[in-house]
């Protein structure tokens, strides 16, 4: 097994991730892209940033869906607007989600990464079952494409991820597996949570944080920088290399609003994972 590739965040237009100036200015190979507006999502445009991509020699490994009417400034605001449950934007949000993917195929990407929301937890429920099926739906699109769909941790503890992906069914959807925010989110302890999902992850985000000192699961836990919280970086990449993965470590550290401060964090948590290879590869 070899040292993974360390990827990073980044954007074709206004976003939340860096520019690819920035990812080559730091060495990093492989980024996720953040999803591009409808107006950049044309022919023209994923040329030009393919010829980008190749002249920097980075690969898009996954990019990720995201929907305007999406809030995150509370958990209650996330669980009502975000991703595939909210009833009234969801044929148009799947409709998009549709024409994203097919802007990722031009630019040569297999994998579409989603919050798709809050999952209801009765899996006898309408609701339960209508989310079953819009992702089933989502999945076949994707499958045409060549596609596998990864789901993002942290709005289900592993468990009820665990059933949502059996009862969904496809071959061709997997997990972004984002320790953080099962901290954040008061969702359980990404390590053995982890170890719980393992044969399905794809994709992971290096990102940390710290649980909230109020209610979990209804007050936010914090965000820091990767190395800084709970998650325990150097135990967390030994367990992805217990559990067989191969795939990029993509640093997460979304501070646009700081250019400069979100460039450092990126190099010290770019610094870090290489260390911890260095000692787990050695």
């Amino acid at each position: 097994m070899q040292k993974w590739p360390v990827g990073v965040f980044a954007s074709i237009d206004a976003g939340l991730g860096v520019k690819l100036e920035v990812a080559h200015e730091l060495g990093i190979k492989t980024v996720q892209l953040h999803t591009p507006a409808k107006a950049s999502r044309t022919k023209e445009n994923a040329e030009a940033f393919s010829a980008k991509l190749n002249e920097y020699g980075i690969k898009v490994t996954c990019v990720f869906l995201g929907f305007e009417g999406e809030t995150y400034e509370t958990i209650a605001r996330t669980a009502e607007t975000v991703g595939f449950v909210p009833k009234a934007t969801r044929a148009a949000r799947l409709a998009e989600a549709f024409e994203i993917a097919d802007f990722a195929k031009l630019l040569g990407v297999d994998a579409i990464g989603s919050h798709i929301g809050f999952v209801p937890h009765d899996r006898a429920s309408e609701d339960y079952r209508e989310m079953v099926e819009t992702i089933r739906t989502l999945c076949g699109h994707l499958k045409a494409n060549g596609q596998r769909l990864h789901l993002e941790t942290g709005q289900e503890q592993a468990e009820n991820l665990l059933a949502f992906l059996k009862d969904v069914g496809t071959d061709n959807i997997f997990i972004n597996f984002d320790p953080a925010n099962l901290i954040l989110y008061g969702m359980g302890d990404p390590i053995g949570s982890l170890k719980k999902v393992g044969a399905y992850v794809r994709s992971v985000h290096c990102k940390d944080g710290v649980a909230t000192t109020g209610v979990p699961g209804v007050d936010w836990g914090r965000e820091v920088p990767f190395g800084q919280g709970e998650v325990n970086a150097e135990l967390f990449l030994a367990t992805l290399k217990e559990i067989g993965f191969d795939g990029p470590l993509t640093i997460e550290r979304e501070i646009p609003e700081e250019p400069a401060r979100q460039k450092a964090e990126i190099s010290q948590a770019l610094d870090l994972i290489l260390s911890i290879e260095d000692k787990l590869f050695a």
